[in-house]
């Protein structure tokens, strides 16, 4: 059973609305669809896209050090 939060989960969102070659956005790393579905999305799918964020976060952080090493 899934247990709903008690806050609203907020929109990751910067502000800095353009896409990457990989198509997500510059700003807050998320796809054309995970940004256009965000408010229809349920608290377990946000979650799961803060989970993806972090993870291309990590990605392209782990590319930036090897290419400034």
């Amino acid at each position: 059973m899934e247990q709903p939060d008690f806050f609203n989960i907020p929109s990751p969102c910067i502000g800095v609305c353009e896409a990457n070659a990989k198509g997500y956005c510059k700003g807050c790393l998320r796809s054309r669809e995970e940004r256009l579905y965000w408010l229809d999305m349920t608290d377990e799918q946000k979650h799961q896209v803060m989970r993806l964020i972090g993870m291309r976060k990590t990605k392209i952080d782990r590319k930036s050090t090897r290419l400034n090493s």
